[in-house]
């Protein structure tokens, strides 16, 4: 599968100045908030950010939070920080609210990837650039956003199925897998299956028995997981969007008598260090990274659009594979 191209156009030149200090300020979705002047930061010169997260599902989304919250304090950014609860229409809410207070830049994101330009055009009607993180939309009018920051998810898909693929290379038996899917239309669930689907399509042994959704949360992965073992008896592998379900589904899987990594293996994606602790307990088998800390890199991509640079058309994070062999070293240099 092709990797969706994330174009831009050259926006709207905004000043912006950038002092020392931070202050973090929480904006309620939907609530109109205190306004000032557009383009122009707070009353005493900093930059302001409106940052619309996505919510608190998973260890990986509260990392990814504390590390815009921090670099914001450390960059001296005004940010105003909302918490969608994974619900898009408090997206759109956040998103309106930082439009009426002008802040300088907004950046979310999104817990979806459709449904977005209606609110994307009153954002560029208004001035203000748009950074997307983390995840994508699927807008035909790329002009509504000024760049994207974040993972390949396709990419995290494909690695996944090509640990799968060489794990199984020397046997011609059937392998059953069960797939935990992340939030429907979210754009990592999207593609970490387009990019798995991809790489397993060339041999007919893989065969995917079941895919549902595990909502990104242990909970819920772990319900979805008791249901796989209830209607699957042959279950070889779980493949799960993120490494909360693969928790709960682990869970799920001794409790029904059997041995996660052994009995079933288990793939995953995210990096949290409790799934590195799974893994050096032999309960994971492997886990794609997908990096949450893109605080820093947030900071200067706003400096840069609120003062009218050129920025890359999209960013992409550095992340690597890591398998049982490697968990022990790796666990202790973990950040989430």
């Amino acid at each position: 599968m092709a990797h969706r191209a994330l174009r831009i156009i050259a926006a709207t030149a905004l000043a912006g100045s950038v002092l020392t200090a931070c202050t973090t300020e929480p904006v309620p979705a939907g609530r109109p908030g205190s306004t000032g002047s557009a383009g122009k930061g707070s009353s005493d010169g900093k930059l302001v950010l409106g940052f619309a997260q996505v919510g608190a599902e998973s260890g990986w989304r509260t990392a990814n939070t504390k590390s815009v919250r921090e670099a914001a304090e450390k960059a001296g950014v005004t940010l105003k920080f909302s918490d969608a609860q994974q619900k898009q229409e408090n997206q759109i809410k956040a998103i309106r609210t930082f439009i009426q207070q002008k802040v300088e830049v907004i950046a979310f994101s999104p817990v979806v990837e459709s449904g977005w330009d209606t609110v994307l055009k009153e954002a560029k009607n208004a001035g203000i650039p748009v950074i997307l993180t983390d995840r994508a939309v699927d807008s035909q009018d790329t002009s509504l956003y000024r760049t994207f920051l974040g993972s390949d998810f396709v990419k995290e898909g494909q690695e996944a199925g090509k640990w799968l693929v060489k794990e199984y290379q020397a046997t011609s038996a059937p392998v059953n897998v069960v797939e935990l899917q992340g939030t429907t239309g979210s754009a990592p669930a999207n593609d970490r299956k387009a990019g798995f689907a991809e790489a397993i399509k060339g041999d007919p042994k893989f065969r995917v028995v079941d895919s549902q959704t595990g909502d990104f949360t242990r909970a819920k992965g772990k319900e979805v997981m008791q249901a796989f073992l209830k209607s699957h008896k042959d279950i070889d592998v779980l493949y799960a969007h993120n490494d909360d379900m693969a928790l709960g589904a682990i869970q799920a899987i001794e409790e029904a008598g059997k041995k996660p990594g052994t009995d079933i293996k288990v793939i995953s994606v995210d990096g949290i260090k409790d799934a590195f602790v799974a893994m050096q307990e032999k309960k994971i088998n492997v886990v794609v990274e997908c990096n949450p800390l893109l605080g820093d890199q947030l900071m200067e991509l706003a400096k840069k659009v609120a003062a009218g640079e050129d920025v890359p058309r999209r960013i992409e994070v550095k992340e690597g594979v890591f398998t049982q062999d490697q968990a022990a070293a790796a666990l202790p240099g973990r950040q989430y």
